[in-house]
């Protein structure tokens, strides 16, 4: 096998982004599988230069020029930036590959865009395609393993490739690490719901954790498991060993369920500072929230008082939310979250809409079916510029309506400032602060206000909501245009839109 020189690029961020929430945060965002590449690649013996694009830096000018192949990883919202990079290097007869959430949501259509397209990646599918190296179109090669890779290389291992982006963080740097993949919840919105659970070797984690503690006095690392603590006792010990008491501050996305007090005692002693439950929906998955049978009113005040529990332990609780989903009906859902609001005001509030991400998940294939899907460009598809569901018990207006109403009261100034009064650090009060006048608070409100005002004066507008035509609103094509910059010019032709049955029905080329 030929000695290849190989570019690998981590889309971090879908466009140029400015603001300080970005320069804080973006590259403390950097996902696990482009370093895992990376090191796979350099052990084959190829050349590597490795690309984290962050929305600070000018994307056309990092694209790296004297290279055989090009591995892009990228989130839906990245794809039509992922989709001009690859054309502009397909141009220069680069072969180029995709992986990620994208390439697993959309293998169809990412397919017309690149030479490979993954779907779970092993280290022999990926010697695969380096054995091979070749243009494969018009239409790309789908390669996926049957699960998840049962062992991935540690932070040790990867550390060449993790280094240079925690550098671009100023302030906070976040190691990400992985304890688990897979779920054992049948969340049917989610990616994770038909993904065997499975832990990662804890040999590793452990050898990662001492390293880590070479590198900085107190380092902080984000499991990105898709639940966290699922095998509670054990993933505990391996911290328990590996490392002392409270010397690394953890944050963690993980079910409520989990979560008694004994659980969150020893997460406390351990270091865990920050903790992301999906409570989700008033009227569904009680599972996760420990609420059993309880729905509405009965499950809101139930979760309130765990949710207040969680945070006499831990000083930091974002409570994820899906608005949209078919059990919500009328103002209810939106106002037990206010009530929520007001019981948990040291919670920040995590606010997604229903987004159906092609054959990622099993409901997809029932809004397919009852043609409730609408064709939104994935530049648009981040849980909150755009719900591509028509939601089956609102009118349009009524839930910007509702919607608009509830992330006001949620970011308001009496709300942020019982956030403030009830944090109990510097850096979460801080860090409260500025996601709610950021994007995810004051940012969507101008949004959803512009969404809103459009669905009544704009006819189009408001036809391509309810699926009466599948032609771009101006708003939506200016706005990626306005993102995607130079590379705008490389978006290939038809791009912006996608076949919403392709990857629901079509066996993808291999």
């Amino acid at each position: 096998m030929r000695k290849l020189k190989i570019g690998i690029i981590d889309l971090i961020h879908k466009s140029v982004s400015k603001t300080l929430w970005a320069r804080i945060m973006h590259a403390n965002l950097a996902s696990i599988m482009p370093t895992v590449i990376a090191y796979w690649c350099e052990q084959e013996g190829h050349e590597v230069r490795f690309i984290t694009f962050t929305g600070l830096e000018d994307i056309s000018k990092e694209l790296p020029k004297d290279v055989d192949l090009v591995f892009i990883c990228a989130f839906t919202q990245a794809a039509q930036l992922a989709y001009a990079i690859s054309n502009q290097m397909r141009q220069r007869n680069i072969v180029t590959a995709l992986g990620g959430p994208h390439a697993r949501c959309y293998p169809y259509d990412a397919s017309k865009y690149f030479d490979y397209v993954f779907g779970f990646t092993n280290r022999e599918l990926l010697q695969e395609v380096l054995e091979d190296c070749t243009q494969h179109r018009p239409l790309g090669k789908y390669l996926s393993g049957s699960s998840q890779p049962g062992d991935l290389p540690g932070v040790r291992d990867r550390w060449k490739f993790i280094e240079p982006t925690l550098k671009k963080a100023p302030f906070i740097k976040i190691v990400g690490m992985l304890g688990s993949m897979g779920c054992p919840y049948t969340c049917s919105f989610c990616i994770d719901s038909d993904v065997a659970y499975q832990t990662m070797d804890f040999d590793v984690i452990k050898d990662d954790l001492r390293f880590l503690l070479t590198k900085f006095k107190r380092p902080k690392v984000a499991w990105h498991d898709p639940n966290f603590g699922v095998r509670f006792d054990e993933i505990l010990q391996v911290i328990e060993d590996a490392i002392p008491p409270n010397s690394i501050d953890f944050i963690a996305e993980s079910s409520m369920s989990f979560l008694s007090e004994p659980h969150l005692q020893r997460l406390k002693s351990n270091g865990f500072k920050a903790l992301l439950p999906g409570i989700e929906s008033w009227f569904e998955l009680g599972n996760k929230t420990r609420s059993g049978r309880n729905q509405g009113g009965e499950k809101m005040h139930k979760v309130s008082q765990h949710v207040n529990l969680i945070m006499d332990y831990i000083p930091y609780l974002q409570a994820n939310f899906v608005f949209g989903l078919d059990s919500d009906e009328g103002p209810e859902t939106f106002e037990l979250t206010k009530k929520f609001i007001d019981l948990s005001p040291a919670a920040f509030p995590g606010f997604s809409l229903l987004t159906s991400f092609g054959r990622a998940a099993p409901l997809n294939f029932q809004y397919y079916q009852e043609g409730r899907l609408l064709p939104f460009p994935f530049h648009t598809l981040n849980n909150h510029m755009a719900m591509n569901v028509r939601p089956k018990n609102y009118s349009w207006p009524q839930f910007y309506d509702y919607l608009i109403d509830v992330t006001e009261y949620s970011f308001s100034e009496r709300a942020m400032r019982r956030r403030f009064s009830h944090s109990t650090t510097y850096v979460t009060r801080w860090m409260n602060f500025i996601r709610a006048v950021s994007n995810e608070g004051w940012g969507r409100i101008r949004l959803f206000k512009q969404i809103r005002k459009l669905l009544d004066t704009d006819r189009q507008f408001r036809e391509y909501f309810e699926g009466e035509t599948t032609k771009l609103p101006a708003f939506y094509h200016d706005l990626i245009r306005k993102d995607l910059g130079p590379l705008w010019k490389c978006l290939p032709e038809g791009a912006l839109k996608h076949d919403l049955s392709a990857d629901l029905r079509e066996k993808v080329p291999v």
